[in-house]
C-alpha cells in the first residue's frame, strides 16, 4: 500500500469563529448540501417517525422510475377505482369517470397532495395500493433508505408507516439529482384538475412564495396530520450551491414555515464552500507495474469541493491512498484508488481517485526491464529493513 499525503492547505485564514450550532425548533431534523456531500445539522434524523404527506415522495419515486423505465409514458391514463375517489383528506378530486394521465397525477400530487391521486398510481402500477406498497418498501431497501416502512402510498395514518428525516433527505437528493427534468413540477404552485380543486389544496410549500435575493426554493413536499404535526422536505438553490433539508414536529403552518426559512439562510449564510482540488487535476502519481510508461496520474475527475464554517482559520488535508505499483494495462477512468479529505470539525469524506489516462502493457522487453527494477527495489527495501 503506496500512501501521499498531500497538505491541501489552510484555504480560509479569516479572524472569525466557526458558525455556531443551529438550535432548531422541530423535532426531528436533517440539513444537507449537495454540492459537497456535507451533513450540517442532524437532530434525531435517523428515528422512524410518522411522515405524513412528506412520505409522497416515494410514491412520486416509482412513478418517476416507471416513467424512466418506459413503463408509463406522461400521456399513460389510469382508472380511478371507489378507494381511491373515497379518499379523505388533501384531494386531486378525482372521480371514478376520470381517467387522469400520469402528467395530471404527478401536478395532483405535488401540488394538490392528492391523497385520491397516490392510490390512483399505486393501483395503476401495482394493482392494489398493498401491492404497491410491498414494492415501496422494497425500494427503499435498495436505496439505504433503512428507518423507513410504507403501509400504503399517501402517508394516511397507520402505525406502521414510518419514515426518518435522514431517508426522506436521500429520497430528496435522488429525485433532484437523477430526475432533473421532473423535478422541475416541484417548483409549480397551482394546479385545478377539471376546475374541482380549491384555492385551498394548492401547493402548500411556504418556501416558494417566500424567495430571497441570495436563494431560491423550488421543492419538495409539507405534511401535516395531529399526531406528525407540521413538516417540510424542502430545497433551494443559491450559486452552485443546492441545500436539502427535512424538518418535522413543528405546532403551526406559521412555525413551519418560519423555521424552513431560519434553517436556508443559516445553511448559506454560516458557511462558504471551496474549491480545493480543480476538475482534472492531477492530485498524485501512481507507480505503474509492467507498463509502457512507469506511471499513471491520479484525478478526482470533477474536482473536490468543500464546505467550511464562514470563518474558519482551520486548514483541510488531503491524503491519496492506493495499492501500488499498479498493473497494466489501465483504462482512463479506472479508479485506483481514493482520497481522503479532512475537514477540521467535519469529519473525513472518501472520494475515488481514477486514472487520468491509459496506460498499455508494455512488449516482452519492457516487462524484463520493469522486472528487473522491481527485483532491484526490492532488494533495497530488504537492505535498508
Amino acid at each position: 500500500m503506496r500512501v501521499l499525503t498531500l497538505r491541501i492547505i489552510a484555504l480560509v485564514m479569516a479572524f472569525a469563529l466557526p458558525a455556531r450550532a443551529f438550535d432548531t425548533n422541530a423535532s426531528a431534523a436533517w440539513v444537507y448540501d449537495v454540492a459537497t456531500g456535507t451533513v450540517l445539522m442532524e437532530k434525531n434524523a435517523d428515528e422512524p417517525l410518522p411522515p405524513a404527506s412528506m412520505s409522497k415522495l416515494m410514491t412520486l419515486n416509482m412513478l418517476f422510475e416507471a416513467l424512466h423505465d418506459g413503463r408509463v409514458a406522461m400521456d399513460t391514463t389510469f382508472p380511478v377505482s371507489t378507494k381511491a375517489w373515497h379518499m379523505g383528506g388533501s384531494k386531486m378530486f378525482v372521480e371514478p369517470a376520470d381517467r387522469p394521465t400520469v402528467e395530471e397525477l404527478i401536478h395532483g400530487i405535488i401540488i394538490n397532495s392528492g391523497n385520491d391521486a397516490c392510490v390512483v398510481v399505486a393501483e395503476g402500477l401495482a394493482g392494489t395500493e398493498e401491492a404497491f406498497a410491498r414494492l415501496m418498501n422494497e425500494r427503499a431497501k435498495q436505496l439505504g433508505m433503512t428507518n423507513s416502512h410504507f403501509a400504503n402510498s399517501s402517508g394516511w395514518p397507520d402505525p406502521q408507516h414510518r419514515m426518518s428525516m435522514h431517508d426522506l433527505g436521500i429520497l430528496a437528493t435522488r429525485l433532484i439529482t437523477e430526475f432533473p427534468e421532473l423535478y422541475k413540477n416541484f417548483a409549480l404552485t397551482e394546479y385545478n384538475y377539471k376546475g374541482r380543486v380549491p384555492s385551498n389544496a394548492n401547493n402548500r410549500n411556504p418556501l416558494l412564495r417566500l424567495g430571497s435575493a441570495d436563494w431560491k426554493a423550488d421543492g419538495l413536499k409539507t405534511g401535516h396530520t395531529q399526531e406528525a404535526g407540521y413538516g417540510l422536505v424542502g430545497s433551494a438553490v443559491q450559486g452552485d450551491r443546492r441545500i436539502i433539508f427535512v424538518v418535522t414536529g413543528l405546532p403551526s403552518e406559521r412555525a413551519r414555515s418560519e423555521e424552513a426559512e431560519r434553517i436556508v439562510n443559516w445553511g448559506y449564510r454560516q458557511f462558504t464552500m471551496r474549491t480545493i482540488v480543480p476538475k482534472g487535476e492531477i492530485v498524485a502519481q501512481a507507480p505503474v507495474w509492467l507498463g509502457e510508461q512507469g506511471r499513471v496520474g491520479l484525478t478526482t475527475g470533477d474536482g473536490v469541493k468543500v464546505l467550511l464554517p464562514a470563518g474558519s482559520q482551520s486548514g483541510v488535508t488531503a491524503e491519496a491512498v492506493f495499492n501500488g505499483p499498479i498493473e497494466a494495462p489501465i483504462t482512463k477512468g479506472d479508479k485506483l484508488g481514493e482520497l481522503l479529505v479532512n475537514i477540521p470539525g467535519a469529519g473525513q469524506s472518501r472520494l475515488p481517485l481514477i486514472a487520468a489516462s491509459d496506460v498499455g502493457r508494455a512488449g516482452v522487453f519492457g516487462r524484463l526491464q520493469n522486472a528487473a527494477e522491481r527485483l532491484g527495489q526490492r532488494a533495497i527495501e530488504a537492505a535498508t529493513n
